[in-house]
Parts: C-alpha cells; sequence; structure tokens
C-alpha cells in the first residue's frame, strides 16, 4: 500500500489489521484512540525530587564556599535564590550526585540548569527545552 502503512491478510485473504510505520502512528493515534474510546496509557509522571541525593550532597561538602542554592534560567530570566525554599516551587531539581553535580528544571520554560562544582568555582549551563522526537522514543 505504502511505505507507512502495510495491511494484514490472513489466508484465505481477508483483512485483518495493519501495520503503521511509527511517523504514522504518531500523526493518527490521538484520532484512533478517541474514535475507539480508549486512553492514552502512558500518563506523564513527574518523578520525586532527588531530596536524599542532595541531603547527601550537603552533608559531604566539601567545596570551600557555602552550599550554593541560587537557580537562575538564561532563558527566560526566571530566578530564585532558594530553590527549595520557593512555594510553588520556580526550579524542581531533577537529580544531584555526591560529585557535585545538580541538575534543574525551570517551571517557567522547561530549560535544563546544570550546576557543576568544582573545587574553586561553580560553573552553571542552561539547555533550552526540546521537544521529543516520539518516532526515536522508546517504551517498553
Amino acid at each position: 500500500m505504502s511505505d507507512q502503512i502495510n495491511e494484514l491478510f490472513d489466508k484465505d485473504g481477508e483483512l485483518i489489521g495493519c501495520l503503521l510505520s511509527a511517523e504514522a502512528w504518531n500523526h493518527v493515534k490521538k484520532d484512533v484512540l478517541t474514535t475507539l474510546g480508549l486512553e492514552d496509557e502512558t500518563p506523564v509522571v513527574e518523578k520525586e525530587e532527588p531530596t536524599g541525593d542532595w541531603e547527601y550532597l550537603k552533608a559531604s561538602w566539601d567545596f570551600p564556599y557555602p552550599v550554593d542554592t541560587d537557580v537562575h534560567c538564561e532563558h527566560c530570566g526566571n530566578a530564585t535564590e532558594d530553590w527549595a525554599a520557593d512555594e510553588p516551587r520556580l526550579f524542581r531539581m531533577t537529580s544531584a550526585n555526591i560529585a557535585g553535580l545538580v541538575s534543574f528544571k525551570c517551571m517557567k520554560c522547561q530549560a535544563k540548569i546544570s550546576k557543576k562544582h568544582f573545587s574553586k568555582e561553580i560553573k552553571t549551563e542552561c539547555t533550552p527545552y526540546q521537544e521529543k522526537d516520539l518516532n526515536k522514543e522508546a517504551r517498553y
């Protein structure tokens, strides 16, 4: 039929279904699920902040400067002096490790802010949010 749709037939030549490419499925998925009265069974669940990892990093802090809690987004200008004290949160911590790498998600523009704590300095990187290519997303 096409590179996007392959019809499937049984041994008697009766149409029993079709196989869609990932690209075609991503275009029609919402309409098909709605038409069949089904819901998308892949809810987006926000992971909890790794506060245990953050507390462990703070307890093991051996840098010559104090624990820093300020976060600034270069893309939208969102900023806070203490990300953990904000309510509602302006930034969500997404990872922290004993090596001093702490990452945040800006709740305004979804950018990723990475703070790399080195012995004499902190390097901050801000990466703009990018939509995922659903054709390349693996789900199990």
